[in-house]
Formats: C-alpha cells, structure tokens, sequence
C-alpha cells in the first residue's frame, strides 16, 4: 500500500507537471512569418502576459510552440512600448515582413497604424522617428503587401460609422501611404457580414492579400469581434485597388465549420510544406470572449475556370490547436 501511495503521488506530479509544460496560445489578430525553417508566431496579446508590445514564439510544426532560443525571461519581447516605438495603449494586429536585408512589423497603437524595422527577424523593432504612418485620421489593422512589379500598398481599417477596408500605395522608405492613392475596397454588402447575433455598425476588417496567377485575394473578417460569428470571407480582383468581386462562398471560416465562436482575424500564409494555413482566434468559450484562443487551419485552392480565378475552402476537420512547450 505505502508503495503504491508512493507510485500515485509520482504519477500526479508527472500529470500536473505535463499539463503545466503544454499550454495553449492565447494570441488574437494572430499573424505567422516562416523562416529558416521555422515558424514565428505573434499577435495581440499573449498567454504569458509580459509588458505592452509584441511578444513571439517559434515552431517546426504548427503544433508545439516555445520561446525563442535566444530568450532568457518567461516572455521573449521584439517590440516594447517606450522602446523608440510609437504608441502608449493598443497594440494590435501585427504584420512582420522582410524587404532586402530588413524586417518590418506594422501594427496598431493608439489606434494608429505604425511601421518599426529591425536588422533581426527577433527584433527589436525599432522607429528612427517615433509617429503612426498616417496620424490624419484613425487608422488599424494594417497588411502590406508588395506586387510583382515591386509597389507596396498599405490595406487597412478606417472608421466612417463602422469600420471599413481601404488601401493605398505605401512609400516603404519613408514610410508613409501616397494620399491621392487613397480608395475604399468596399462597403457591407453580405448577409453574413452582418448578423444579429451582436448589433453593431459595419465591421470588416483584418486584411489579408496575396497574389495568385494575376489575381488579387483579400481576406477580411466581418461582424464585431464580440460576435460569435466573428468569420472570414475573401474577395477577388484584377487590380490592388480592386474593383472587389466578394465570393459566394464566403465566409471560409465561420463557428459553423471550425466549430468554434468568434473565429476570425487571422493571416494566410504557406508552410514548409507548402500548404496554405489561416492562423486566425476564437473567442475563449461560449459564454466568454476575451482572452481569445489561436487556432491554424490547412487551406485548400482549387482552380475555377469558369470563374477564372482560385476558390477557397479550409480543412475543417484538421484544425489545429497550438500550445506551449
């Protein structure tokens, strides 16, 4: 008997101690860079709290997440309030991107778009002049995306009674759009992007482009986040400026295929093995929103010649649910 007392308090301490070890991610607005053969992992918020700013975490296979090698502290930082950065309360919705031999991350503070560079894909980000890329009016959710023909264009959020997808050509040196560039992508038009579960004004938000065979895609989330239907649905266009086709097929990922609220506000991005993922958040449980849980899906392409252009679907029955080591 005192043996197996014995036995059984070793096995509860090892069963606790695993539980402890594998925790899951709570990043919204999550975002993903692949480099090197590894990925990186950042968003709104974090599971190990840490100051204002972004946090990140690294992973070889989508599923098992840990500080990054370099960290000494329980919270790896690449980007700090006060740390020659802009903003003060806000820090969302990040984006890191990689132009010649310099990282950048945009992302909100004080609901404003802000562009930080860095020679380490670690960080930190950094401004050589503290300020939001267009201060003129409130502006978030920021995506930038480069063409072929090596113009970046700036899609973010600006609010007119709701929030609204714009975009417009982005100088990267100086960091700033072009104003007479300026063009709303489109108004709420779907009945999805509008359901009664939650009132609110018009949402959408959380942009996402990327280029396929001469095809623009944006992906978008609409409905208040606060909205169990919370979803992504895409849009396609022959020009960054549009005009946008939405697709009927939209939304991609809603409660109704993932099989969780709120699910939503993410980024498209493909793998190492050269699958297409969505790394987006859900809301905490079904009576709770905040903190929101992150959640990777596999993308599916599949070629419409009719329609001349590529539809999306997820894989709903491989969602994936990240934690930390």
């Amino acid at each position: 008997m005192k043996h197996f007392i014995i036995y059984s308090i070793i096995l509860l301490s090892s069963m606790q101690i695993t539980a402890q070890e594998k925790e899951e991610i709570f990043y919204a607005d999550p975002t993903m860079y692949v480099e090197g053969g590894k990925y990186y992992l950042t968003g709104t918020g974090g599971s190990r709290g840490g100051p204002s700013g972004f946090s990140v975490l690294e992973s070889k296979d989508l599923k098992t997440w840990t500080l990054p090698s370099v960290a000494n502290d329980s919270v790896y930082m690449i980007l700090t309030k006060g740390d020659r950065t802009y903003g003060e309360r806000g820090f969302w919705a990040p984006q890191i991107f990689k132009e010649n031999k310099t990282y950048y991350i945009t992302y909100t503070a004080n609901e404003q778009t802000v562009l930080a560079r860095s020679k380490s894909l670690l960080g930190p980000y950094e401004q050589k002049e503290v300020g939001p890329i267009d201060g003129s009016t409130k502006n978030i959710d920021s995506y930038i995306f480069k063409d072929d023909d090596g113009k970046f264009y700036l899609y973010h959020v600006r609010f007119n009674k709701g929030n609204y997808l714009w975009v417009a050509e982005f100088n990267m040196e100086k960091g700033v759009i072009k104003p007479e560039t300026l063009k709303k992508c489109f108004d709420q038009t779907e009945p999805w992007e509008a359901t009664p579960n939650y009132e609110s004004s018009p949402i959408m938000e959380g942009p996402t482009v990327i280029k396929l065979k001469d095809k623009y895609y944006l992906f978008y989330s609409a409905n208040h986040f606060m909205n169990i239907d919370y979803s992504v649905g895409y849009a396609v266009a022959d020009s960054p400026y549009g005009p946008w086709v939405k697709q009927k097929d939209s939304p991609i990922i809603h409660r109704s295929n993932v099989g969780e609220n709120g699910s939503g506000h993410g980024d498209l991005f493909e793998g190492l093995d050269g699958q297409l993922y969505y790394v987006y958040h859900i809301h905490f449980g079904k009576e709770k929103v905040s903190p929101r849980r992150t959640r990777i899906v596999p993308v599916a392409k599949m070629w419409d010649a009719e329609a001349g252009h590529y539809k999306f679907s997820i894989k709903e029955d491989e969602v994936i649910v990240p934690v930390i080591e």
